[in-house]
């Protein structure tokens, strides 16, 4: 009987596809396995086969899978599970879900870049194919397979492009933008001419003239482990013979010029290999380890657990508490972090403790080596601990037993563009149950739905209430700038209490956070004389100025343009910027305090892993004073100097047209001001406000989270919002706004024969052009009670059935599960 498989390919498309099996690959081919396919006239891609059977498709002639890229499968049965899981629940395609968790490595497509490794070295030689393709490559840089293809004649490039990323002599070209190289270290080996111990008898005694250059040689000998030759040797870097034989670099070279030792460069895998030195655990105080029996006790009965510790009350250490007795039973843990930021600093704790089982998984790092985790997970020797950021949940696993999920109130665990919306939190969830494993969420201020789970005994509840060390809570005061501002006390964006406490601290030798949730100059420039302020051309917002770059940006599409030297409306010559952002505090601070040194923690400093790791060892070593930041510096961070922490303006939290802007205000400034205060002594905050009557204003200085639960829990069942009702926002997109229009009133009405009520809009929202497409939004909400997979089956349905009309046919849908 003939063969067909079922394979996922990486589009946003629904449903599966099925090809033929070619006969001299029926024996390969099984599922969770990568292949190529032809899809379309010209086009070839990577898919994932997920079903091998013998039911011919029909109604239409399948096309042969072109070849099998993998010996055993890279996708494995719980995975796959799980992706069906996201694709259902978030109203997408397993395309997308297969787009989003694999390395891009892992699925290359005709339009995909690559580019030459100018250091590449051949070590063994290559196929006809793979000159051609390298020798193309060095005449015409950055091609894409397609081009490729029709330049070398060669068709189904896909396997021989495959082979040469392998080899490492080319890399994709995304990569080529993190200026991505293979890691290589220089290695010592014996030359050719030594054949026998005599040979190297003889040396030693011609050597006995040059001292050091017979240690470095005997010292050579002894690391390799050399007894003759053609024995087993033991690899010998050039820096490691350096150090131990404690030797200059031009002894070294000494002995390469008589042709005695050779130089050859080799490949060091960039996961961190051999062993690193770790320490016991530390033991936990009286509380924590009451904490620690209560979560395990919660285990028993239920499989997830909130910790609501307050900030600064060592969680982190009762985390690796819960790893070591996961790894100990066998166990492998997933410990997610909301931020890239947050992983520098907990990934020397966790290497402290657990050295080479720990794994780190995020978008800073170069794709070779998520490539590299993603393939050490599949074998033997995989990590016990992975700790990463939210793509972390799409890595293999085989034995996971314990989720831990830190900060679960933040909103950087939501995926917002493009497809899968998910949320890692709420996955993290589904993945721990598909394995019967068990899931902690830890926070010092949880969301209201995960708290709302714990009162009402659907999770496990634990509280940690003190500080580790008995370290006091940080003190609030609240300043009214409205008032200062009328009375003209204010300097820049900062009040006169403000700037005292600021300099009492750099005198004292101590730091301050400044945190201004506005990343670039100004949020706009505006004309003085006529009003006119300068808006995207791709989408309906205002452009933010950015000094340092002298430019206009658009932090919606990426849209720039140079700064006009006078208005186009009026001719006027007077711009003034309205708001500010992070760069201009940044700016005011250096005038008022030029002996300070000044650090910036926001998206544009932080562009690659390196920027990131930077800022935050200056500031935990003391080389920074002030650190300004966006709510980067809100998260978790732990820095034992911090005496200050000034939020520079609470109303823009809260005047937010979104109905978890209280929630999500609580949140941040109570996380930002846990970063004051620590080690002996009681830190300060200076909360600036023109509301200070406002009630959550008082929440948060009380650090009364009870009590703002209850407010918005009592408002929220009124309004129908979660945690009562769940969410689904439906959104529609078209170049034209009358189209849009039409789709967007006829999808409501249907959606409204069907269900009712729950169906709201269409509407506009906030921002109704973004990339030259305009937006409408229909907002359904579904009771707790009713059937989420009914309601999610009758959007898909009538989705068909708008798009299937001839006037939408460019029209876009899509859906926003659970939206933040």
């Amino acid at each position: 009987m003939k063969k067909f498989a079922d394979v996922i390919v990486p589009l946003p498309i629904p449903g599966q596809y099925t090809y033929a099996v070619p006969l001299e690959l029926e024996e390969k081919v099984c599922a969770g396995i990568r292949v190529i396919v032809p899809f379309g006239k010209k086009k070839y891609y990577t898919a994932i086969v997920t079903r091998v059977h013998e039911d011919a498709p029909a109604g239409y002639d399948t096309k042969e899978l072109m070849e099998i890229l993998d010996k055993k499968p890279i996708l494995l049965k719980r995975q796959y599970d799980f992706w069906q899981w996201i694709a259902d629940y978030y109203l997408c395609t397993l395309g997308d879900v297969y787009k989003a968790a694999l390395p891009s490595g892992m699925k290359l497509e005709s339009e995909t870049l690559v580019v030459v490794n100018p250091d590449y070295e051949a070590e063994s030689p290559l196929t006809e194919k793979e000159q051609l393709v390298l020798d193309t490559l060095s005449r015409d840089t950055g091609l894409c397979i397609n081009q490729l293809e029709k330049i070398t004649g060669i068709k189904n490039l896909l396997p021989v492009i495959n082979k040469l990323l392998e080899r490492e002599a080319i890399y994709i070209k995304e990569e080529l933008k993190r200026n991505y190289k293979p890691r290589t270290e220089v290695f010592i080996r014996l030359a050719e001419t030594i054949k026998s111990e005599t040979d190297l008898h003889q040396l030693f005694d011609t050597l006995n003239r040059a001292p050091k250059q017979l240690a470095a040689l005997m010292k050579y000998v002894e690391l390799s482990g050399w007894v003759r030759p053609g024995c087993f040797l033991k690899e010998v870097s050039r820096k490691t013979l350096l150090q131990k034989a404690n030797i200059t670099s031009s002894i070294l070279s000494g002995l390469v010029e008589k042709h005695i030792l050779e130089l050859y460069h080799q490949e060091v895998g960039r996961l961190a290999k051999g062993t690193i030195d770790t320490m016991p655990l530390n033991p936990l105080s009286d509380a924590q380890q009451k904490a620690y029996d209560e979560i395990v006790q919660a285990f028993a009965s239920k499989p997830v657990c909130l910790l609501h510790g307050v900030t600064s009350s060592g969680k982190t250490e009762l985390y690796i508490h819960l790893i070591e007795q996961a790894i100990r039973a066998g166990k492998q843990v997933l410990y997610l972090l909301p931020e890239i930021a947050l992983t520098t600093q907990i990934t020397e704790r966790l290497r402290r403790v657990f050295g080479n089982r720990l794994g780190i998984y995020h978008s800073k790092f170069p794709d070779a080596e998520r490539v590299e985790i993603w393939q050490k997970q599949l074998s033997e020797d995989d990590y016990d601990v992975i700790l990463g950021v939210r793509s972390s949940v799409f890595l293999p696993f085989r034995r996971l037993g314990l989720v831990i999920v830190d900060e679960e109130h933040e909103n950087t665990y939501k995926q917002q563009e493009p497809a899968p919306r998910y949320h890692a939190r709420n996955a993290a969830l589904v993945l721990a149950s598909i394995f019967g494993a068990k899931t902690l969420l830890g926070t010092a201020t949880p969301s209201i739905e995960t708290y709302y789970n714990a009162i009402h005994g659907k999770y496990g509840f634990v509280q940690l209430t003190e500080r580790h060390r008995q370290i006091q809570l940080p003190e609030i005061e609240v300043v009214d700038i409205k008032e200062l501002a009328r009375k003209k006390r204010m300097t820049a964006q900062f009040s006169p209490l403000l700037l005292q406490k600021i300099r009492e601290a750099l005198e004292q030798k101590e730091q301050v956070i400044l945190f201004q949730n506005r990343r670039g100059f100004a949020p706009m420039i505006e004309c003085r004389t006529c009003g006119w302020v300068p808006k995207c051309k791709n989408c309906d917002v205002s452009l933010t100025y950015h000094k340092e770059l002298n430019q206009l940006t658009c932090h919606y599409c990426g849209y720039t343009e140079p700064v006009p030297t006078s208005c186009p409306a009026c001719g006027g010559t007077e711009l003034v910027s309205r708001g500010f952002g992070t760069e201009k505090v940044e700016d005011s601070i250096k005038e008022l305090f030029p002996e300070a040194r000044i650090a910036r923690m926001d998206l544009d400093t932080t562009r690659t892993r390196t920027a990131y790791e930077k800022i935050i060892s200056d500031f935990e070593e003391g080389e920074t004073d002030i650190l300004i930041g966006t709510q980067m510096v809100s998260k978790g961070l732990d820095f034992d100097r911090v005496s200050v922490v000034g939020i520079l303006n609470a109303d823009s939290m809260l005047n937010y047209p979104d109905f978890r802007s209280y929630e999500r205000a609580f949140q941040l400034m109570a996380q930002v001001a846990g970063r004051a205060g620590r080690k002996e002594k009681r830190g300060l905050v200076i909360l600036q406000t023109k509301q200070p009557d406002l009630p959550l204003i008082h929440e948060v200085v009380t650090n009364d989270y009870a009590r703002m639960f209850q407010e918005q829990t009592e408002e929220r069942s009124l309004f129908r919002y979660p945690p009562f009702y769940r969410l689904i926002y439906v959104y529609l997109k078209h170049r034209k706004q009358e189209v849009l229009d039409q789709a967007a009133d006829l999808m409501a009405n249907v959606l409204r024969q069907g269900l009712g009520e729950r169906v709201l809009g269409p509407d506009q929202p906030p921002i109704a052009r973004i990339q030259t497409l305009f937006i409408k939004k229909i907002v359904v909400k579904v009771e707790q009670q009713a059937s989420l997979s009914k309601v999610r089956a009758y959007l898909r349905q009538v989705q068909r059935m708008i798009v299937e009309d001839e006037r939408f046919r460019s029209l876009i849908v899509y859906y926003d599960v659970d939206p933040m």
